[in-house]
């Protein structure tokens, strides 16, 4: 069900935030508590503000309320995806090369499952994440594939 939802708002949202320059970073509908809670991460070149997330969460919630894609009650947040941004297909991969990620695999490459460093390279489904210890950096090619999660990372 919430991947319908998700589907749902995607397509409600998406050109909102268009019309506004902005892109769609990611959704969540999950119930914490009582509560079931939509959340939409969106970003801006210039960065994102109190102004923006206002701005949108007023757009969305309208035409949310005229097409009542969500049964029941719950609350809409937005907000921006801050210096950890999720990092959700390849053109996400692509736009982080050079920055720092942690990233944690469904399998183990080289004895682990989660690698935080620089992604210095994305290609042909593959990321390469250079892992720096105290005495030697070491490189890891981990397939797009086998990604459970990943995110830019504050080293």
């Amino acid at each position: 069900m919430s991947k319908n939802v998700k589907d749902n708002v995607r397509m409600i949202a998406t050109p909102i935030l268009e019309d506004l320059h902005m892109e769609l970073v990611d959704i969540e509908y999950k119930k914490e508590g009582k509560h079931w809670f939509l959340r939409l991460l969106i970003d801006h070149p210039d960065g994102v503000g109190l102004e923006e997330c206002s701005l949108v969460s007023e757009r969305v919630s309208e035409k949310l309320d005229e097409e009542d894609p969500i049964e029941g009650a719950y609350y809409l947040e937005v907000s921006s995806p801050g210096a950890e941004r999720p990092l959700k297909n390849a053109a996400d991969f692509q736009k982080a090369v050079g920055r720092n990620v942690y990233v944690k695999t469904y399998e183990k490459i080289g004895g682990q499952k989660t690698f935080e460093g620089q992604l210095t390279a994305y290609e042909e489904g593959y990321l390469t994440i250079n892992i720096r210890d105290k005495t030697r950096t070491q490189a890891f090619h981990v397939p797009e594939k086998i990604v459970a999660n990943a995110r830019l990372s504050v080293l």
